[in-house]
């Protein structure tokens, strides 16, 4: 007699999320010595649990057979995040150098610069600087290593970064050169830098949109204030700068804070909005 294993559907995948969840939630009503009793458990069990899954995926890659069925398993949302969740597994290289970009962006555009991603080839990723960073000036090539140290630290197979020649163009001119408000092209002022939370994200209502800031030390991103999940607000969410991650309040579904990836459920992914830093001040654009 031949059997057929039982399959999740998605609801059940995200009844078994919300089941997490309400058990996180849980244990934070707990006192200090319970809470620490509990993320010790928690701890132990997802380091035997990788343990044993990374034995299982070391086992398929031996084997073509293996590879083909675990390149398959991965295409599966609830595995992909288990694997996710655990470290054992990771987006490619274009995509993780595109990430630190990301990143390291905000960054440039507070000093009058940006940078744009043209190509990674092997160990080398190939970048054009526009604004204040295009030139050969000091504060060109301070802006450029910056990008290289981040690419480096974050994504140890590159080695090297080279700048390709950006075209020539018309010189941008300041919009308040010529008497532009930046609320006309769309922007809109936000908090200054220094006055946005470690913990959680800023919440900016703006008639376009309810955006949430998040900062991770220098890293700045905006958001629409929805979880990809069910359109919940985000601005109650957990930010751990540590995990560079933001959790949502009401389902427990987490997200890469920077990249706007949800590492719970792969299809999903927040939406992000364009963000500037001028003067210390943060500045979006709402869609």
């Amino acid at each position: 007699m031949t059997t057929t294993a039982p399959t999740l559907s998605q609801d059940e995948f995200e009844a078994l999320a919300e089941r997490v969840d309400q058990a996180a939630n849980a244990v934070r009503t707990l006192d200090s010595a319970g809470q620490n009793k509990a993320l010790a458990l928690k701890s132990a069990v997802e380091a035997f649990h990788k343990f044993g899954l990374t034995k299982i995926i070391q086992h398929l890659k031996a084997d073509p057979r293996g590879k083909e069925l675990l390149f398959e398993l991965v295409e599966e949302p609830s595995v992909y995040a288990l694997f996710a969740m655990h470290g054992l597994i990771r987006a490619d290289l274009p995509t993780r150098v595109s990430r630190v970009i990301d990143m390291v962006r905000p960054y440039m555009q507070s000093h009058g610069g940006d940078v744009e991603l043209v190509k990674v080839e092997a160990d080398t990723v190939y970048v054009k600087l526009h604004g204040a960073c295009n030139g050969c000036s000091m504060s060109a090539v301070t802006l450029r290593n910056g990008v290289e140290e981040a690419l480096k630290e974050h994504v140890p197979e590159i080695q090297r970064v080279e700048v390709v020649p950006t075209e020539p163009g018309p010189a941008l001119i300041p919009l308040e050169a010529i008497g532009l408000e930046p609320k006309q092209a769309g922007w809109v002022q936000g908090p200054r830098l220094d006055e946005l939370p470690a913990d959680r994200p800023y919440r900016l209502d703006t008639p376009a949109a309810s955006v949430i800031i998040i900062r991770l030390d220098q890293q700045v991103a905006a958001y629409r204030n929805q979880c990809a999940h069910q359109a919940l607000p985000l601005d109650g969410g957990l930010l751990d700068s540590e995990a560079g991650t933001l959790t949502c309040p009401w389902h427990g579904f987490c997200f890469d804070a920077l990249s706007g990836e949800c590492l719970t459920a792969p299809q999903a992914q927040l939406e992000p909005f364009p963000l500037r830093v001028e003067e210390g001040y943060i500045w979006v654009r709402p869609a």
